[in-house]
């Protein structure tokens, strides 16, 4: 394993952890999420340059415009939710309680 796969290895799980510690605000949240996306986008593009195959680098687009869509959709659910409950905190986020 080469030294870049052995860094977007550890970029991999520091957005897993990330993750799953930062659990408070919805942004941080996101962004993890983004981390993990973007990592997993530079690995794919790697691997298929590397055997030279061009069906993985579809692949990796693919996941780009969901990586965006995914984007996109959290900040609006970020934004709707800090108008409605004037905070972003998830803890205080009670939406299947009344």
């Amino acid at each position: 394993m080469n030294t870049i796969n052995s860094i977007l290895f550890i970029i991999f799980f520091l957005g897993i952890i990330g993750t799953i510690i930062n659990r408070i605000h919805l942004l941080s949240l996101l962004l993890c999420l983004e981390l993990l996306l973007v990592s997993l986008f530079i690995n794919i593009t790697i691997w298929s340059n590397s055997y030279d195959t061009l069906i993985s680098l579809n692949y990796s687009i693919i996941l780009l415009t969901f990586s965006a869509c995914e984007a996109s959709a959290g900040l609006t659910l970020l934004v709707s939710l800090s108008r409605t409950h004037k905070t972003d905190l998830l803890i205080k986020l009670n939406l299947l309680q009344t």
